[in-house]
């Protein structure tokens, strides 16, 4: 957790770059992005050049051995005055971070051996158009200083701080992509519950939010007694010291994120690495196009275990270019209905998903949004649905929204929903926490989801189930696949939940009339004593 201070300090810096002209937020959190790439490559010099040093042997230096080459390492350049700090990232340091990224891409192709530029896994590679857009030597020389100070070789901390940052994006991108709230991804990531075996997917990832926070979650179920420990405000940090055995898997074959802004490459590629995961597969490529089949075929189908997103649910896309596999599953141009029929492609057999769609998608009575659910329900196993309250996207958006939850394969038997009316904090564009009783249903919807999954893996009979999810007028309740069949897989929660309406009791008119002619002459009695008083 980052200190009251940290925070200060980069509020201050924020404002820094908002009064020297810089005030595109993505460009802020990119242009610190590189800076603190800058202090990284230097860190991962100083720790392999003392390793060398102890053990005698060469390494693969980041930086030339050379007056020059060495200029280019951050606490040597650090010091520099506002002037010559700018000309030198400008027309040094960043051609640098260029020249690296095309290494790691040549070692990539030639199959080398992982190396210093490779344990950087793909920041490199979207460092190469790296450009310093910050005009103001004053803010510059701020920006480098409070980067000097940031604790960046605490993984927790540096991963925080990252978060933070990212805290700030308050504008949705033209593509519709915007971040999705912490709180709804940690629910998320709980109802899915993925392993440190597991190979995890986002095919929209942004800013890797969802893939940072299964890495979050793996380390929290994975510490021991002795792994877990206090920060300095009283926090408790999760070490994950018991994922050792899953290491090289966690840092080069678990995680895959596909994007198609190189920018949120370099940001998602940057919250990756601060978070412990160096080799994260972060990669360019629009995942609904049809270049995804030359490009990844191998991951494009039958792949992942667990995919978890929030794909943009903006605008319609060219038939021409789209994935013609995506087409056959569903014939469409709407980029929310593309995404659900990706995912279950790029799904293995019994992989699972939690995936967050437009309401549109439940009801839409068009051919694509029946043949889509028509797909869910006959040929997968559409597992739960948690309706969201409209106001959770806010400031971005006010659309209402709901997580489907499915595995790929089999079929459905029956769809477990939750009515979540309220998510701990206001529903309008402040989004203030909340206190207190019913402001929260996150933790009971992840409490009944797992109660339910235990009488579904223990195959309890229906009637069983229904004991504890058969009353229709509760947030949570299970409907049979077969009902869902006769509404024409209509998978809005609206059409099933029971509405229990209480009978209201009236006076008579003739009463109320009376009583109404009582208050009049009150009224008229007090006028005239008023009037009498003039």
């Amino acid at each position: 957790m980052l200190t009251g201070q940290i925070r200060n300090d980069i509020d201050k810096l924020w404002e820094k770059f908002w009064t020297g002209g810089v005030t595109n937020p993505l460009t802020v959190i990119e242009q610190i992005s590189y800076l603190m790439f800058a202090r990284m490559l230097d860190m991962q010099e100083d720790v392999t050049e003392r390793k060398a040093n102890r053990t005698g042997k060469d390494f693969d230096r980041l930086f030339p051995n050379t007056p020059e080459g060495q200029l280019l390492r951050w606490k040597n350049f650090k010091n520099l005055s506002g002037k010559e700090l700018h000309k030198h990232l400008k027309q040094e340091v960043f051609p640098h971070f260029a020249k690296l990224g095309k290494q790691a891409e040549m070692q990539d192709e030639l199959g080398s051996a992982v190396n210093t530029v490779k344990s950087f896994g793909h920041i490199g590679e979207y460092m190469q158009d790296a450009d310093l857009e910050i005009k103001n030597e004053s803010v510059l020389v701020s920006a480098v200083e409070m980067i000097d100070e940031l604790p960046l070789t605490q993984s927790d901390v540096k991963g925080d701080i990252y978060e933070y940052l990212l805290s700030k994006l308050t504008t949705a991108g033209i593509n519709g992509q915007f971040r999705t709230p912490r709180h709804i991804i940690d629910t998320m990531v709980e109802l899915i519950d993925p392993q440190p075996t597991d190979v995890v997917c986002d095919p929209a990832c942004g800013t890797a939010g969802f893939l940072v926070r299964i890495m979050e979650y793996l380390n929290r179920q994975h510490s021991s007694e002795v792994g877990i420990f206090a920060d300095g405000e009283g926090n408790k940090q999760y070490s994950g010291d018991l994922l050792e055995s899953f290491r090289d898997h966690i840092s080069t074959r678990m995680f895959w994120g596909f994007d198609f802004d190189t920018t949120m490459l370099r940001v998602s590629s940057m919250n990756m690495a601060l978070h412990g995961v160096n080799g994260a597969n972060i990669l360019y490529q629009d995942s609904l196009s049809k270049s995804i089949k030359e490009n990844f075929p191998e991951q494009e189908e039958d792949f992942f275990d667990v995919i978890l997103a929030n794909p943009p649910f903006k605008g319609t896309l060219d038939e021409t270019n789209t994935n013609p596999d995506v087409l056959g599953l569903v014939k469409t141009k709407k980029t929310e209905l593309l995404f659900v029929g990706h995912i279950l492609r790029s799904l293995k057999l019994g992989g699972r998903a939690a995936v967050i769609v437009p309401d549109g998608v439940l009801f839409g009575s068009s051919k694509a949004h029946r043949q889509l659910r028509q797909e869910l329900i006959e040929n997968n196993q559409l597992e739960g649905i948690v309706s969201l309250p409209s106001g959770v996207f806010k400031p971005y958006a006010g659309v209402s929204t709901s997580i489907l939850l499915f595995t790929k394969g089999g079929t459905t038997e029956r769809v477990w929903f939750y009515d979540l009316q309220a998510d701990g904090y206001s529903l309008d564009d402040k989004r203030t926490p909340l206190k207190g009783e019913d402001s929260n249903d996150l933790p009971d919807a992840i409490s009944k989801w797992r109660h339910y999954r235990e009488l579904v893996l223990a195959n309890t009979p229906a009637e069983e189930i229904d004991k504890f999810f058969g009353d229709k007028t509760q947030k949570v309740f299970v409907v049979d696949a077969k009902d869902l069949t006769k509404k024409k897989f209509d998978l809005s929660i609206n059409r099933y939940k029971e509405v229990v309406y209480e009978e209201e009791q009236y006076e008579d008119p003739k009463v109320i009339l009376n009583k109404l002619k009582a208050v009049e002459s009150e009224i008229m009695a007090g006028i005239d004593e008023l009037e009498g008083m003039l």
